[in-house]
């Protein structure tokens, strides 16, 4: 059903959200809000096309943030290599593999608590050769000045990630060593910047219900609702503290996709982190929800990430297309996507060269 045959009541992109309604929306019969969210998806999104996107670590532990649920804090034991620093021209190798196996986005990401002036030119040159590709960018790097915003949209920077985590009144009981206030900053100097915002968070963490409606309300009722919008799943990884938390009903998860997408009707929904946990049932729900974009391969920085090969059987099990890939053949991208298979099986040590060893470039 195409947006046209919706438009008497078609969903506009609301600032006002109020915890009273987004508690309602919660609330309804599952298949109530399945539908809603659904209609809402159509008018403005073809409900057949996901978005495709690769994440690819560029700087991996040793982060000094505390954040509870992440294996890349250097409080926690996670058994997480080392810091190092991914080569640039190994970066470029990557990104050629992700738009052959149809990623139409390349993001990166880097255990920072903000990029230091020193790391810029080299952030800079990332990310123009890899949009010089024809890939839509972007980064995730912690907080960013203003001044350092600019720079990364004057290199090509189409999106900067910035998740907000959770709600404001969960916030401390994650995260002590940054302030709520200071990723409301960050994304303030992004749209500034002219760059487009992809900002979510992370529900199973042992929060409320009025957390997760608090932390949609907290993105819907930004300046400008994010272009793009992970809503990730608690990734328990043995070592930090919330390894040990029950599992997240995957009703819940679901319904905070389809409350995500009936606020922020106009935004791309990711299904993000969390994902090799659920089944293709789990994950077609989602789909169904308003759920419009995931990540490709075995890797989420971190955490595991189901293989490129299953996700193409999930999308033609249940006919969706990924964006912006059908200039290729059937044929080349199936030959495309078995290569990239069999040099995801190459051991990763081989793109790495060790950032503390002396004489190569420092990096914190």
């Amino acid at each position: 059903m195409l947006a046209s045959q919706h438009n008497s009541t078609e969903a506009v992109v609301r600032h006002d959200w109020t915890r009273e309604e987004v508690e309602a929306l919660y609330a309804m019969p599952f298949n109530d809000l399945l539908f809603k969210a659904q209609v809402v998806h159509r008018q403005h999104f073809d409900p057949n096309q996901v978005q495709v996107s690769t994440l690819l670590s560029i700087k991996t532990g040793a982060c000094p943030e505390d954040c509870k649920y992440c294996p890349q804090s250097a409080r926690y034991d996670t058994g997480l290599e080392k810091e190092r620093l991914l080569e640039i021209e190994k970066v470029i190798e990557r990104a050629k593999e992700a738009k052959q196996t149809g990623s139409t986005r390349f993001c990166m990401g880097a255990a920072w608590r903000n990029p230091k002036e020193r790391d810029m030119p080299y952030l800079t040159q990332m990310v123009a050769e890899v949009k010089a590709m024809g890939l839509e960018t972007c980064m995730t790097l912690g907080m960013l000045t203003r001044d350092q915003a600019v720079a990364l949209k004057q290199a090509g920077l189409d999106y900067y990630n910035h998740n907000l985590d959770t709600s404001p009144e969960f916030y401390g009981d994650i995260i002590t060593t940054r302030t709520y206030q200071d990723r409301l900053d960050t994304l303030q100097n992004v749209r500034e910047a002219g760059m487009n915002v992809c900002s979510g968070g992370i529900v199973g963490m042992g929060e409320t219900l009025s957390d997760r409606a608090s932390l949609l309300i907290q993105l819907a009722n930004l300046p400008e609702q994010p272009q793009s919008v992970p809503i990730n799943m608690l990734v328990k990884v043995d070592g930090t503290p919330l390894d040990k938390l029950d599992d997240m009903e995957p009703f819940d998860f679901i319904r905070t996709i389809a409350v995500a997408r009936i606020m922020m009707p106009k935004s791309h929904v990711r299904l993000s982190a969390g994902r090799e946990q659920m089944n293709e049932q789990m994950q077609a729900l989602c789909f169904m929800a308003g759920a419009n974009s995931i990540f490709y391969g075995c890797k989420l920085l971190t955490t595991s990430n189901p293989d490129t090969h299953e996700d193409v059987v999930l999308f033609k099990k249940l006919g969706i297309n990924s964006e912006r890939t059908r200039e290729y053949s059937d044929e080349a991208h199936q030959l495309a996507l078995e290569e990239a298979i069999e040099q995801q099986n190459t051991p990763q040590s081989e793109l790495f060269y060790d950032a503390t060893e002396k004489g190569q470039t420092e990096s914190a």
